[in-house]
């Protein structure tokens, strides 16, 4: 119980997993929150003394017993990573207004209420960083793009405006903003054609986030953009 904790949603096979092991390897013990109870399950027996809770974070009372459940087995987190992502794409006259409410809760509903559970604590430590994960739609509105970027926007500005509240409180909190194509066999599949340099790593943005998570506080960032070096922006 010495070590100190890491959360993080959205545990997928990709910068979910990515971060588990990144903060793990760093001396964390690790909470992992995702729909995908096998995952967990199998992430456990790989990061020993992990702990794995299966959870939709849409569901505002699911997300609570499951914060509820990690306090109670390992206590409270020195930092808080929502990884998790909603998303449905379609022009504004074609998608689902449902599909549209329910990203809002994902994407920012689950990083409002992850984020009222950690941030007492921090503040009474004076100490501790909450870190959301986004991509470039948090910046723009591209067409097709109605269901999904209107949530990553909001998700970046309620950021923001925690990170103003918090950081003269010792709290750092960060945007790390994505702007490429995360490799994991399903983009593989999607992009065939595409080489390496295409590309993003889930290890390298494991490593960034780190790196904001322990920036030295005459340096904090809040706006961290990723990309390969081959990206056109």
């Amino acid at each position: 119980m010495s070590k100190p904790l890491a959360v993080i949603t959205g545990v997928g096979p990709g910068t979910g997993t990515a971060l588990a092991h990144r903060f793990h390897a760093g001396g964390y013990r690790v909470a992992l929150l995702a729909r995908n109870a096998e995952r967990l399950r199998g992430l456990e027996k790989e990061l020993p003394a992990s702990l794995g809770v299966p959870c939709d974070v849409a569901d505002p009372a699911a997300l609570a017993q499951a914060l509820a459940d990690i306090e109670a087995r390992v206590g409270m987190p020195q930092v808080v990573m929502h990884n998790a992502v909603g998303g449905a794409f379609g022009s504004f006259q074609d998608i689902d207004p449902t599909a549209l409410q329910r990203n809002f809760q994902v994407n920012v509903m689950a990083f409002l209420h992850l984020a009222r559970w950690a941030a007492p604590g921090m503040e009474r430590e004076g100490k501790g960083t909450i870190l959301a994960t986004g991509n470039t739609s948090a910046l723009r509105g591209k067409a097709k793009f109605a269901g999904f970027a209107p949530t990553k926007a909001a998700q970046r500005i309620l950021a923001e405006s925690m990170a103003r509240e918090l950081g003269p409180k010792g709290v750092h909190v960060a945007y790390l903003l994505i702007d490429a194509v995360i490799d994991v066999p399903w983009t593989r599949e999607r992009y065939p054609q595409a080489n390496d340099n295409f590309f993003i790593r889930p290890q390298d943005i494991a490593d960034e986030a780190w790196h904001v998570a322990h920036q030295p506080r005459s340096a904090w960032s809040f706006l961290t953009e990723l990309r390969p070096y081959a990206e056109s922006w």
